[in-house]
């Protein structure tokens, strides 16, 4: 199916192509000869450069079959004049080809240096913002105490104040128990009171109350009128003559009220 096709077609499974056993006649140089060190994927298929190889190849075959036969002297000095000029161009052409491998190459070490730099910069980045981030928590720890020893500065400067005739005064309990907001009633825990690891110490522990022994002993000592309650419905106050009185009605509407 064209599914089928589309996903397995013989383009992906392509081996190297096969190239068949040949013969060469003697006498005969055949051109495809001079492209032997090219294989697939090494040259094959042809692009610019592998033209431009096989135009210069041809170039050279068609100069050699131009150059004049050494049967005369006139005839050497033109061939190795035509050799000389044959000579720097090859030379001009490898220059070139040379300029060309280094800018190649310099394109690629600028790649390579500008991605260095950007890495580079990037750890300069987190390393900065790490001493940023020290700095600032020594910043806020050094405020932090600043800001400690302000407060205990200012408790002495009162403390001080009250007392500023330097006299000693002594306690006054009266004083402490009226005030509710006193170290009597509220002490701090600054000065060594932890009122949460005492919390157990305002609990009741009572025989009677922790155990079913001491419950069972409690109940029996109670009245019976206390555990058994009686409760009389009153009378509805009716005259003589059957009705409810004005003052009954009332009554029953502020009882139900209150309930």
């Amino acid at each position: 199916t064209l599914g089928t096709q589309t996903d397995y077609r013989d383009g992906e499974a392509q081996t190297d192509p096969y190239s068949p056993e040949y013969i060469v006649r003697s006498g005969s140089v055949p051109e495809i000869l001079t492209l032997a060190t090219l294989t697939w994927g090494r040259g094959l298929p042809a692009g610019q450069a592998e033209m431009e190889i096989i135009d210069r190849i041809r170039e050279k075959h068609a100069w050699e079959a131009a150059l004049p036969p050494t049967d005369s002297p006139s005839n050497v000095a033109k061939r190795l004049k035509m050799m000389e000029a044959m000579e720097r161009k090859e030379w001009a052409y490898r220059e070139e080809e040379i300029e060309k491998l280094q800018k190649l190459k310099m394109e690629v070490f600028k790649k390579l240096l500008q991605r260095r730099e950007e890495n580079q910069n990037k750890l300069d980045a987190v390393r900065l913002k790490n001493h940023w981030q020290n700095h600032q928590k020594a910043k806020d720890e050094k405020m932090r105490k600043i800001q400690h020893d302000c407060a205990l500065m200012l408790r002495k400067l009162i403390a001080k104040r009250k007392n500023w005739m330097g006299k000693l005064e002594r306690r006054d309990i009266i004083k402490e128990y009226n005030d509710f907001s006193s170290q009597t009633y509220a002490p701090l825990s600054r000065i060594g009171f932890f009122p949460d690891s005492n919390s157990d110490y305002y609990a009741v522990k009572n025989f009677y109350l922790n155990t079913f022994a001491g419950l069972c002993e409690l109940e029996e000592s109670v009245q019976l009128s206390v555990s058994q309650m009686k409760i009389k419905t009153p009378k509805p106050k009716f005259t003589k003559t059957g009705y409810i009185r004005k003052s009954g009605r009332l009554e029953a509407v502020l009882a139900e009220v209150h309930q």
